[in-house]
């Protein structure tokens, strides 16, 4: 099982931004997919931001494109997620996920971090 911790949570201002952090333990394969889901209160959690191993392969989900970016450092076993612009609407707890193939669907993903909340408000 691979141990993963996110990191970079915090409050912003709408129109701030954050850097989240995600450190995977040296268990994951270079090969492995890396991705961001988030749960807002009183909703299901839903997909974010994902990336294969070599970042070639990246998927946003429409809400967050062109202000959120996804990169990931294979030598750190780190996945990053920079939020630009962010809004109240961003508010939840973002988890990192770590599974063998890149998708926008939880159930391929096999390890998952304990979250970093994320709070928008003026």
């Amino acid at each position: 099982q691979v141990h993963v911790v996110e990191s970079g949570g915090g409050s912003v201002q709408p129109g701030g931004s954050l850097r989240l952090s995600c450190v995977a333990s040296s268990g994951t394969l270079v090969t492995d997919a890396m991705g961001w889901f988030r749960q807002a209160p009183g909703k299901e959690r839903e997909f974010v931001s994902a990336t294969s191993w070599n970042g070639y392969t990246t998927y946003y989900a429409d809400s967050v494109k062109g202000r959120f970016t996804i990169s990931r450092d294979n030598l750190k076993n780190t996945l990053y997620l920079q939020m630009n612009n962010l809004k109240p609407e961003d508010t939840a707890v973002y988890y990192c996920a770590v599974g063998p193939v890149v998708r926008t669907t939880e159930d391929t993903y096999v390890s998952w971090g304990q979250g970093t909340q994320v709070t928008v408000s003026s």
